[in-house]
């Protein structure tokens, strides 16, 4: 995991204009909402509840093509947040693979970026009430997730924790910086020399939490595997190889919903 601060390039006014068009739709009526709540593979666009969490869901298929609901108006600032966060994705990755002494491309081309498939997927938590059976609720259960990297904001300070050494430690972050998951396929193309973090969501606010997580993942044909540079005598390959799409559908999830798969690829 990462933190990038301040720093990062992208103007706090974008950001907040991004969250005043994902409160506007998450305000919508039931029935405009649900207007994506559809079981058609061929869909770019899925909103969902939460089902055992109190949380809403809106995934958008953000690269190779973007597409996002019709309504609110003036989604262009949807556009231009997620270009920015795919230029901070190919700037980390192309430091990630620096880091393990490789061509500063290393990644970006293994991984066939300039298709890469990623999808723009923000949560809704709604503000708990006073009552102190509310409190402490999992917004999200303990996962992993597919792809190289997740690039997220949120609105808020607080919620994000990850599992470190079986205990779990608040992943406090202003929202003026990004936080970076580190995701299954780095750990898979490294064989493991890089992990995917597990992490959950605790809800233990009383105002509400909206996050933007942004899922870099390689191009859908390319085939993930332990890469040579990382694999000899006494580090065997400890994943089969799969493509990128065989891996998001392998959970007979949508494109756009896949979850993470590691365990049942592992040799």
């Amino acid at each position: 995991m990462i933190v990038v601060g301040d720093n990062h390039g992208i103007p706090d006014s974008l950001i907040g204009s991004v969250m005043n068009w994902l409160s506007n739709f998450f305000n919508q009526s039931d029935e405009e909402k649900r207007r994506y709540d559809t079981n058609d593979p061929t869909d770019r666009i899925r909103f969902r509840w939460g089902g055992r969490t109190q949380r809403e869901l809106l995934h958008m298929r953000a690269h190779p093509t973007f597409h996002c609901p019709a309504k609110p108006a003036e989604s262009m600032v949807l556009t231009g947040y997620c270009e920015r966060m795919r230029e901070m994705g190919m700037q980390l990755l192309r430091g990630i693979s620096k880091s393990l002494g490789l061509e500063e491309c290393y990644i970006e081309n293994k991984m066939k970026l300039e298709s890469g498939y990623s999808v723009f997927g923000p949560n809704y938590y709604p503000a708990l009430s006073q009552s102190s059976d509310d409190k402490n609720q999992i917004g999200q259960f303990p996962h992993r997730d597919p792809g190289l990297l997740v690039l997220l904001a949120q609105n808020v300070g607080g919620g994000l924790q990850i599992e470190h050494q079986k205990k779990w430690l608040n992943a406090d972050f202003p929202p003026s910086s990004i936080f970076v998951i580190v995701a299954d396929h780095i750990e898979i193309l490294t064989n493991g020399k890089y992990k995917s973090l597990l992490h959950r969501v605790a809800l233990n606010s009383e105002v509400e939490r909206m996050s933007l997580p942004f899922f870099f993942g390689p191009s859908l044909d390319v085939t993930v595997k332990p890469e040579p540079e990382f694999v000899d005598d006494h580090n065997p390959p400890s994943y089969r190889q799969m493509t990128y799409k065989a891996y998001l559908e392998s959970n007979d999830h949508h494109l756009i919903e896949a979850r993470a798969n590691l365990n049942q690829i592992r040799l």
